[in-house]
């Protein structure tokens, strides 16, 4: 089955394409130029894309990977930096994410994902919110929003101390320390890591496996399963996501945004 057999026409995307090959659909983070930071409409053509997917029966299981260096470099930090928008409009443009996490354990299909290069920040966390992540043994993982002077909001705060041992989390949440695919897999945060050169193949292998799979039985047990995290969702993630809305409009943050266009290391003020 082509894209255009399928119920939804996905060929209208830019930032995230989307190819179907019989019940299973890729979808590829298409920024390679920003290392696929989530920014110039990424988040939009994903959010709208997961959407589509909740309702077409075609699609089996979805596959999400990145194009160029890395899997995704998280918020687009540029981007953020030369926004004209005012601090309600900011938090508002914040709260996305929280529809996108929702969005992302509400589609039945399973959602395997497979991470080269980097997944850092909203990137880390739109990777481990995906039912089976599979990593090359080089690429790493970061929750980096302190080291911008951000809170961890978006999704850090919720799933890292679900993933791994809770004191862990947080040294892992405080520091933005990076974790490689070979630790992920040996700490159980991600399903496992292979060799760079194998990991498309080996994502798609399971990818393929759970599309051709036992609907019924796939999709209820994600949803049984799920009920956990969207638990722990209702517990933290509107607060996390108010008080890095607060950091957004700090002098701390600005800051950061500053030194990280002219590369070089911040000084914070706790301000």
């Amino acid at each position: 089955m082509t894209v255009s057999d399928a119920t939804n026409d996905y060929s209208v995307f830019e930032k995230v394409l989307a190819v179907q090959d019989g019940r299973l659909l890729t979808l590829t983070f298409n920024r390679p130029e920003r290392r696929n930071a989530v920014g110039g409409g990424l988040h939009e053509d994903l959010d709208a894309l997961i959407e589509l997917i909740r309702t077409d029966t075609s699609v089996g299981a979805v596959l999400l990977k990145g194009n160029g260096p890395a899997f995704c470099a998280g918020g687009d930090i540029k981007e953020m930096s030369e926004s004209t928008v005012g601090p309600a409009e900011r938090v508002g443009e914040l709260l996305n994410a929280k529809r996108l996490l929702y969005t992302m354990l509400g589609i039945e299909q399973p959602i395997i994902c497979a991470v080269h290069g980097y997944a850092l920040g909203l990137g880390a966390t739109i990777a481990l919110f995906c039912d089976v992540v599979v990593a090359a043994e080089d690429a790493y993982f970061a929750d980096t929003h302190v080291n911008v002077g951000l809170v961890a909001g978006d999704g850090g705060a919720v799933l890292w101390p679900l993933l791994l041992p809770f004191g862990q989390a947080k040294y892992y949440l405080l520091t933005g320390d990076r974790i490689t695919g070979t630790q992920a897999a040996q700490m159980g945060m991600i399903h496992k890591a292979v060799p760079a050169d194998d990991l498309f193949a080996e994502a798609e292998r399971i990818a393929r496996s759970m599309a051709e799979g036992p609907t019924l039985a796939l999709k209820w047990t994600k949803m049984a399963v799920n009920q956990v995290l969207r638990e722990r969702m209702d517990l933290v993630l509107e607060i996390g996501l108010a008080m890095e809305g607060a950091t957004f409009v700090s002098e701390d943050f600005k800051e950061a945004s500053t030194a990280f266009l002219e590369k070089r290391t911040p000084t914070f003020k706790g301000k």
